[in-house]
């Protein structure tokens, strides 16, 4: 038992050097994300703030609009660099709470539809059952269109569920509590520098 304990206590001491590596992984996987979901805003503005605030009901829909477009792009500028990732990650996950509770909540859990999953809201069974039917018959009828259809991989129905928004807010709740990641942000390096002044 001795070795055991004495072995995971040197392996843990080997990973704690490379401990910025995860939340390096972290950044790097969510700035797309914000990226690309900033910028199509900014490029379909007026739309926005039109579904802001019909489609929504949200107040204020330019400037919540506007604070969504510009947090998300400059989020993703920021966890790239690693640059102010505690702060940032705050708007983000308020951006993530709105977007779970005002847009994806009604729709239960799941992204894509998926009647096996014990997460299943009701409309998920009729979805793949309403799919599979038109596959079939897209198969028996049109088999080059069907072909041309899954060749790369089988058509899913997108459910809208919380699934990627409450992911996205718990990798970002990580961010808040652990910061951008030792050795491999510039936050680091201006903790490094403030604290020797």
């Amino acid at each position: 038992m001795n070795k055991i304990l004495s072995l995971y206590q040197k392996t843990a001491g080997y990973l704690h050097h490379a401990d910025g590596l995860p939340l390096l992984a972290l950044r790097l996987y969510l700035a797309p994300i914000f990226w690309i979901a900033g910028t199509n805003k900014l490029a379909h503005f007026d739309d926005i703030v039109v579904w802001f605030e019909h489609g929504l009901a949200l107040p204020f829909p330019w400037l919540m609009a506007a604070l969504a477009t510009w947090t998300e792009i400059i989020g993703a500028v920021l966890m790239v660099a690693g640059l102010g990732i505690r702060l940032i990650s705050v708007p983000l996950i308020i951006t993530m709470l709105v977007a779970i509770f005002a847009v994806h909540w009604p729709h239960g859990w799941q992204a894509i539809a998926d009647p096996g999953s014990f997460a299943a809201n009701e409309h998920a069974a009729e979805a793949t059952q309403r799919l599979n039917g038109f596959l079939g018959w897209l198969k028996s009828n049109h088999p080059d269109r069907y072909h041309y259809i899954t060749e790369f991989g089988k058509p899913v129905i997108l459910n809208n569920g919380i699934e990627f928004a409450a992911t996205y807010l718990v990798m970002l709740l990580v961010l808040v509590f652990q910061g951008a990641g030792r050795y491999v942000s510039l936050d680091y390096f201006a903790e490094r520098k403030l604290l020797n002044k």
